[in-house]
């Protein structure tokens, strides 16, 4: 037994070894895949067995779920029959058609049902004839039911209860219901016998999965275990042999592995390596200190002029370094016959007097080493050669080395150093490389301080020369002055004996003259004291007369404003409400009512022009009307007016021309603006009263240097008689309720007025039936105030009481608005610098552009519309409208969003004007090359015509769909699917746009928009971010300050993306398809900057709270109101979230000035924009608003455009 034991353990053991030397030949590789095949055999065998358990059990299930719906069936054929019969009772008992509907689908239903059981039955034959039996029966019981409802129909429901022509349905009812029963219990049977198996299918396929996955898991643990002993421990062992090298500890090495397998190839090689490492940095450790030491010396002696200084700095840093107890530094002195070498510092030196501290070429060891220019090193000194003494005693060195310190072959200095142990090739290296920088340094010290020895002589005589300038100078100045003193003495003499000569003869016939005069003098002195005391009578009068007109003149502007405000606050709802109904957003008026409500829009407006009127007429009475004198080119009015009226002459088939005398000066001084609005008021009334004939302007100039504009027409006339009265306001010609031309009677008392301000008059002549002649006379250069209002000379007149309004715009500053034709590249200017307005004409104009150019928004709007430019430059900082408000409406029409805008502004809010849609923006004050860079952009994005948009999405389908959303005839759409791709495409190709999603494979798109942003050549490209992350707050922020918009995908974001790529690659609208067409205007529909805000209307006015409201609906705003100021602030107080507020001024109980006050006061509310809506147009008006905290000021009647456009540009703020 003992034999037999020993023998089976040496047979374990051998199998043991072979085990484990089968191992170590086997390849990593092939040990883990036998291990997971191993592992796969086992989970595949207990899948296999799980799988056939559980189809077993989803076919039982199957079959209990068909018994299931047999016994339904059945059922509900009884059910049916059931409720037919209790519908026929009912029927029988009282007579309605509506019970009677269970019976009527009884029998439609009993089919199915019955059929249904038939096709669920197929495979039983025992239920197949069961339900062969059943099927007449059910028939037989339908039709009893039948033949008595047809009883009850005709004889009633007594004879439907006792006639004994129907059959008895209780025995056909009690066999259906026994025949039901026989198959439901069958099916029970069934469905006992397949729960059964069901039960058995899924216990058989749990104890599969509670007993095979535990055995798969204890097969896996053992390939684990082998595994981890063959490959984990070993290659832990590496690991922690690698760590110990990273630390610093070049000793650590593995244990040698007698193994084939890569463990075994790795140990060796992980050797290896470790001992070629430990070379390579002991000798980067030895060049690593040469370098440091010789850059630390380069910096120790950088910058020193001093020979001694820098010997001194390297003998006691080098003496150390190299282990060095004794040193000295000698220098050459080529200066002398004979060249020697000098002792200059020393390093624990000591003088010997038998010791010379200079030597000779080729005397001692330092100058035989200048002489040999060669290193000179001695080992085993002997004993009595030098002594290195300290404090404590003194003993021999055992190496000596002297070293040569050359510069271009030429000995400059010699090193002698002494250490008691042996200098190591290092060391010497290091003095070696060391006495190179040392010669270029001695040079470059001898070189400087020969240099300041000459500039300090060329200093010297540089001085005395200059003084010597100096003073021949001063001798040539006061040589001259004294000539032209000479000079001028005698010029004054011959002067003063002229004047002398003259004196005397005046002298003696003035005094002749004076005795007459003062006899003279006498009388008129008498008359002069009587009519002083009637000049006081009458200033005294006038005093109180000009008390009267002031109180009167106060009066009548208070009556102005209260009446502006009266009438502009009807008009104001009036207006807007016309707006509304004549835009048809919801397309429910007739084209009739639309006109209707065009007609009242453009009545509103007429009226408008009216109130305009009175109070420019009651301005210029008052006053209060300012002029703005500036140089004013004759041809450019004369081209503006031929513009303005050449249109109106044609329509009425009359001559019109203008004449200008060549005498007359090309450029006077006046006021443009108001001269314009009198000759084109002129030029309106003659046109409008001459039916047929010429209308003719003359200009020239008068003998005393005055200009004249004769403006003469063929029209009726004006009686002699009428010829002052038109000049009166609210007077006509014709003032009787028959007249033929209407109009106000204004203009001509307006005109009158503002001839008189600009220092001129108005003349007319005229006869009826032959014509008038209305002659405006100014000065070349306009006065501010020349007095009383000049009387108005007569001769015959025509007039015009209302001036008509040119289709055309005045030019304020001269530009090419005359010469535009349909092929010229327009380039419109909105800016109030008139001088920078001219710099960029002159600029732009070179670059073959025809140029428009505005000084206020409302007339660069009015450009914009009329000549749609290709190109627009803008100011921020315009008089009557915030340049932000004119980029919103331009980016909001869609004529004219396409246009691209470039701002011109002193503020830095770049990002903001790219995310409003302007293609670049220019910060004030701008260079030439500024300038000539732009207008280069300006040509590149004309000329073309194809702009290029990147859609930068990982997804394929989505950025397909993205690029047929946007279509290919305008616009090449590029996709990239990765960071990489778009780096590269943004890169090599001129991108105009990019659509990015955020989610890409191989960079977050934070950090792509990032990178993009900060690459000056991309920073211009907008960025849409169109992705459907929810983002947080940080995120937000993050993307709103780099991207132009952010658009998160939802059901509307495919008609958002396509809004805003037409922005930014400037995309005319009415050029695209029809459905994108379609789609942009329902998206404009619904603006996002102002949807779903809350707006507070604050006014007393319940007309323009309404038509307000319903404006500002339109665009799903929601509208708060207050009908006065306290119960304004009461509703910011309960609802702070309100968005904007919509201030009227005057309310009672508090006015807006006061409720704007008291809101500010809430440092809530500090922020919170404020629009003030005004019916007052009087000067001063706004800057009161402003003052007292109102962020923008808009006047009434209101323009809903400009309302709309501030509420956006203060909400995106």
């Amino acid at each position: 037994m003992y034999r037999f034991c020993c023998a089976l353990d040496n047979h374990h053991r051998t199998h043991d070894r072979y085990e484990s030397e089968m191992l170590k030949r086997l390849r990593i590789g092939t040990k883990i895949g036998a291990t997971f095949g191993i592992g796969l055999a086992v989970f595949a065998a207990i899948g296999f067995i799980s799988y056939r358990g559980t189809r077993q059990l989803i076919d039982t299930s199957e079959s209990v779920a068909h018994t299931y719906r047999v016994l339904d069936e059945l059922d509900g054929i009884y059910s049916v029959i059931k409720d037919a019969e209790s519908a026929q009772r009912g029927y029988l008992l009282r007579p309605d058609l509506q019970s009677l509907a269970p019976y009527n689908t009884a029998r439609s239903v009993l089919d199915q049902r019955v059929a249904s059981v038939r096709q669920l039955t197929s495979d039983n034959p025992a239920q197949q004839r069961s339900l062969e039996q059943l099927k007449p029966l059910i028939d037989q019981r339908m039709s009893i039911m039948e033949q008595r409802l047809k009883v009850r129909d005709t004889q009633g429901f007594q004879a439907s209860i006792r006639t004994d022509s129907i059959p008895n349905a209780i025995p056909v009812m009690k066999q259906i219901e026994s025949i039901i029963t026989q198959m439901k219990g069958r099916e029970q049977i069934l469905l006992d016998q397949r729960s059964n198996a069901a039960s058995l299918a899924g216990q058989n396929t749990l104890n599969s999965l509670l007993y095979g996955i535990p055995l798969g898991f204890a097969v896996l643990a053992v390939l684990a275990f082998l595994l981890n002993r063959h490959i984990s421990k070993p290659l832990d062992r590496v690991s922690q042999t690698a760590e110990r090298i990273a630390d610093g500890d070049l000793s650590a090495q593995l244990p040698a592995l007698d193994r084939q397998d890569e463990v075994g190839i790795l140990t060796r090689s992980f050797n290896q390596m470790v001992e070629n490492l430990r070379v390579s940095l002991e000798k980067s450790d030895r060049q690593s200190w040469l370098q440091t030491n010789l850059a630390e010396f380069g910096h120790l002696i950088q910058g020193e002029r001093s020979l001694e200084t820098v010997s001194r700095l390297m003998l006691s840093h080098l003496a150390p370094l190299v282990g060095a107890q004794y040193g000295a530094f000698y220098v050459m002195d080529a200066e002398q016959s004979a060249p020697v070498l000098k002792l200059l510092s020393s390093y624990a030196f000591q003088e010997r007097k038998q010791l010379s501290n200079q030597f000779h070429l080729g005397e001692g060891l330092v100058g035989q080493c200048a002489l040999e220019k060669q290193r000179i090193l001695l080992t085993h000194v002997p004993s009595d050669y030098i002594r290195i003494r300290s404090g404590l005693g003194e003993a021999a060195p055992l190496n000596v080395i002297v070293l040569p310190v050359l510069f271009e072959n030429d000995v400059v200095s010699v090193i002698e150093l002494a250490s008691f142990q042996a200098f190591t090739e290092l060391q010497i290296t290091l003095l070696d490389r060391l006495a190179q920088t040392i010669g270029v340094v001695l040079r470059a010290i001898a070189a400087d301080a020969k240099t300041q020895q000459l500039l300090q002589e060329s200093q010297s005589l540089a001085e005395e020369l200059q003084s010597q300038q100096e003073e021949l100078h001063q001798s040539n100045r006061q040589l001259q002055e004294q000539a032209r003193a000479l000079e001028e003495s005698e010029l004054r003499l011959q002067e003063q004996q002229e004047e002398l000569k003259v004196s005397n003869e005046e002298l003696q016939q003035l005094n002749e003259e004076l005795e007459e005069k003062a006899e003279l003098l006498a009388a008129q002195k008498r008359e002069v004291e009587q009519k002083n005391d009637e000049i006081d009578q009458a200033m005294l009068a006038l005093r109180e007369k000009a008390e009267q007109l002031e109180i009167s003149s106060r009066y009548k502007s208070e009556f102005l404003a209260n009446m502006s405000h009266e009438l502009r606050t009807p008009l104001n709802s009036l207006l807007i409400l016309a707006k509304i109904l004549s835009d048809n957003a919801e397309h429910n008026l007739t084209e009739k009512q639309v006109e209707y409500s065009r007609t009242i829009y453009s009545s509103g407006n007429d009226l408008l022009n009216l109130i305009n009127d009175i109070l420019d007429l009651a301005k210029i009475e008052s006053g209060t009307i300012t002029l703005d004198v500036e140089p004013l080119n004759l041809t450019d009015l004369q081209m503006n007016l031929d513009r303005s009226f050449r249109q109106i002459a044609s329509g009425k088939g009359l001559d019109f021309s203008i004449e200008r005398d060549p005498q007359t000066p090309e450029v006077i001084s006046t006021d443009s603006k108001r001269l314009q609005q009198i000759l084109k008021n002129l030029l309106a009334n003659a046109f409008k009263f001459t039916e047929q004939g010429s209308v003719t302007v003359q200009i020239g100039s008068t003998p005393d240097q005055k200009i004249f504009f004769a403006v003469k027409d063929t029209g009726i006339g004006i009686p002699r008689e009428k010829q002052q009265l038109i000049f009166e306001a609210f007077q006509q010609v014709d003032g009787t309720t028959s007249r033929k031309y209407g109009g106000t009677g204004l203009g001509l008392s307006i005109s009158r007025e503002l001839a008189h301000r600009l220092g001129g008059s108005i003349q007319v002549s005229s006869e009826v039936d032959q014509g008038s002649t209305f002659t405006l006379y100014l000065p070349q250069i306009a006065v501010s105030d020349p007095g009383s209002v000049a009387p108005v000379t007569t001769s015959s007149v025509p007039v015009a009481p209302r001036p008509l309004v040119p289709p055309n715009l005045p030019s304020e500053v001269p530009d090419d608005r005359a010469s535009i034709h349909q092929s010229d590249r327009v380039l419109l200017i909105i800016e109030d610098d008139v001088n920078f307005v001219r710099i960029l004409t002159d600029i732009a104009r070179q670059q073959g552009f025809k140029v428009l150019s505005a000084l206020r928004s409302q007339t660069g709007l009015a450009l914009a519309q009329q000549f749609k430019p290709r190109a627009i430059l803008l100011d921020l900082h315009l008089p009557d409208m915030d340049g932000w408000t004119v980029l919103d409406r331009l980016k909001h029409d869609p004529e004219l969003r396409h246009i691209p805008v470039h701002i011109l502004s002193s503020d830095d809010q770049k990002q903001r004007g790219l995310q409003l849609g302007a293609i670049a923006y220019l910060q004030k004050p701008v260079s030439s090359d500024d300038l000539n860079q732009l207008f280069d952009e300006i040509q590149t994005f004309i000329d073309r015509r194809v702009k290029n948009l990147l859609v930068i999405e990982d997804d394929q389908v989505q950025a397909q769909s993205i690029i047929d959303l946007i279509g290919n005839g305008d616009v090449k759409s590029i996709a990239a699917y990765t960071a990489k791709d778009a780096l590269k495409t943004l890169q090599s190709q001129q991108i105009d746009c990019v659509v990015m999603d955020l989610g890409l494979p191989d960079m977050s798109g934070f950090d792509l928009i990032e990178q993009i942003k900060q690459d000056e050549a991309l920073s211009k490209i907008p960025i849409i971010i169109y992705t459907g992350k929810e983002l947080t707050r940080p995120e937000e922020t993050q993307l709103k300050r780099l991207a132009e918009t952010i658009i998160i995908k939802d059901v509307r974001s495919p008609e958002r993306l396509l809004d805003e790529t037409a922005l930014f690659l400037h995309r005319i609208q009415a050029n695209l398809p029809k459905p994108k067409r379609q789609i942009l205007e329902d998206l404009h529909q619904v603006d996002s900057v102002l949807a779903n805000k809350k707006v507070l209307i604050v006014d007393d006015d319940v007309r323009n709270i309404f038509a307000l409201t319903s404006l500002l609906e339109r665009h799903q705003m929601e509208v708060l109101y207050a009908e006065n100021g306290r119960e304004g602030i009461e509703a910011l107080k309960a609802n702070p979230d309100i968005n904007a507020v919509l201030m009227d001024i005057m309310m009672p109980e508090m006015d807006g000035y006061e409720t704007t006050r008291s809101v500010r006061q809430q440092q809530q509310f500090r922020s919170l924009p404020i629009i003030a809506l005004t019916a007052k147009a009087m000067q001063g008006d706004r800057e009161k608003c402003i003052e007292a905290g109102a962020s923008d000021y808009i006047t009434k009647p209101v323009d809903t455009e400009q309302l709309l456009s501030l509420l956006r540009v203060w909400l995106y703020r």
